[in-house]
């Protein structure tokens, strides 16, 4: 063994100690742009439910374990989807939601929540809609179809899916209500509206329905 020997086996050593908490770092980052995604997704949900149900929205929160998280197509891009709830006059209203976060701008897009039902205070289970036969897409039309006659250059109609509610109505009906955007003329903005429906529950028929903007 020569003189260079244990410099040389030291010197390893120093290289192999230095690498080791390499791994540990990238996996730490990788955990915390995970967790500032979900972070900043659930805070952009939130703000889409307040804004969109109002006074109805009183508490918002998230089921943590619910949160998943993925890579999106974009390289910039983190996909998060998870569950939460939130609480109204009426009772507790759980939701689905999807968003995406970009890392480059910190910003978020594609927000989306999906009401999957909720307790009414003092029930012990939610009212579910009979939808054996009739579909909630009936009313929608039914609201297209004022909304042309009302403008009759109206150039696109979308429907919010996600703020469509179902409730029930007197005389076993059921109510049909949510909101969209109209585009009055070819050129023109688009403008929030909304909808309700009263829907015949047996027989499928929309009884009435009215459109504001």
């Amino acid at each position: 063994m020569t003189m260079n020997q244990p410099l040389t086996f030291a010197l390893a050593a120093a290289i192999v100690s230095c690498a080791i908490p390499v791994p540990a770092m990238a996996a730490a980052d990788t955990k915390s742009d995970a967790a500032k995604a979900g972070d900043r997704c659930e805070e952009a949900v939130a703000e889409t439910v307040r804004r969109m149900r109002g006074r109805d929205a009183q508490e918002v929160e998230f089921v943590g374990a619910k949160r998943a998280i993925a890579p999106a197509p974009d390289a910039d891009e983190t996909g998060v989807k998870g569950e939460g709830r939130y609480r109204s006059p009426g009772g507790t209203m759980s939701f689905s939601y999807s968003c995406a976060f970009n890392a480059r701008t910190g910003g978020t897009s594609g927000v989306m929540f999906r009401e999957t039902g909720g307790t009414r205070s003092g029930s012990g289970a939610a009212w579910e809609p009979d939808l054996t036969h009739f579909s909630p897409e009936a009313c929608e039309t039914a609201a297209a179809s004022q909304l042309k006659q009302k403008y009759p250059r109206v150039g696109r109609i979308a429907f919010g899916s996600d703020s469509r509610q179902l409730r029930p109505a007197a005389d076993a009906h059921t109510s049909v209500e949510g909101q969209g955007a109209v585009q009055r003329a070819p050129g023109m903005n688009s403008i929030p509206f909304r909808y309700r429906c009263e829907i015949e529950t047996r027989s499928g028929k929309v009884v009435s329905v009215t459109t504001q903007d």
